[in-house]
């Protein structure tokens, strides 16, 4: 069935000599078989992947999609004078893994994407799927995730997936006197936000859910792996709860 082919496919692709050990490590917290046969993905899908960040899905999805379907790669605009040296420096490890790994990623389609400036997913009504990991509180925290959402709304074709992985919790801040995010978001705002773009949330996972953590560390959820920003005394403790407690969320834009 199409379902087992994608849960072998994705599990190969996971496990695949093209990554690295601390990549396939992470395979154990993140499930990435469950999570993307739970999205719904397909191999001759277009798929855009929000802020990839080290690659850690791209590796996964560039060889499923390689033959049949479009991976693009949504990173942000490094020419941009407001470009950072950390989003520079992302930038450049993607090319250069690009380049290094031609047989993976030779196809990989790159795409701009510095919500709220510079958005440039592709056209309208063009793409099967939208993932976006442990990435929007970033854009909730800077003011860019309405914008953002309805980017993805758009580039969607209608009946079209918007996969959402984001660690979860119910303080946005890690405390009452801090300016400082916490990257906890909780489900309510995470559905209105998308809601509010136009999608139907279709289902939820707990497939990524860690009841262990406590979601109360003094650098948010960058204390926990495989950040661990957090005292040496403290790693023991924190690599024992795993990664975060995070929700998986499927929306979908509706067909008319």
């Amino acid at each position: 069935t199409p379902s087992d082919a994608i849960f072998d496919s994705v599990s190969e692709a996971a496990n695949g000599g093209h990554r690295s050990e601390g990549h396939i490590a992470r395979n154990a917290f993140r499930h990435p078989v469950e999570t993307l046969a739970f999205f719904g993905l397909q191999p001759d899908m277009t798929v855009v992947e929000i802020s990839p960040g080290a690659l850690w899905y791209t590796e996964i999805l560039a060889p499923i999609l390689k033959h049949q379907g479009r991976l693009i790669a949504a990173a942000y605009d490094a020419e941009l004078p407001s470009a950072r040296p950390f989003h520079k420096r992302l930038m450049n490890e993607m090319l250069e893994q690009f380049e290094k790994q031609p047989s993976v990623f030779a196809n990989v389609e790159i795409a701009k994407f510095t919500p709220p400036n510079v958005i440039d997913l592709g056209a309208d009504d063009s793409a099967d799927m939208v993932l976006t990991f442990r990435n929007s509180h970033g854009w909730v925290h800077a003011g860019s995730a309405v914008k953002a959402y309805q980017s993805f709304f758009n580039v969607l074709k209608p009946g079209g997936v918007l996969g959402v992985v984001q660690h979860r919790g119910d303080n946005r801040l890690l405390s009452t006197n801090s300016e400082k995010m916490s990257g906890y978001l909780s489900e309510a705002e995470i559905i209105a936000l998308a809601s509010n773009a136009g999608f139907v949330l279709e289902a939820k996972s707990e497939i990524n859910a860690n009841l262990n953590d406590t979601k109360d560390y003094e650098k948010g959820v960058w204390a926990l792996p495989p950040g661990l920003a957090t005292s040496w005394f403290k790693r023991k403790e924190h690599m024992a709860i795993g990664e975060s407690d995070r929700m998986t969320l499927k929306f979908r834009k509706p067909l008319l």
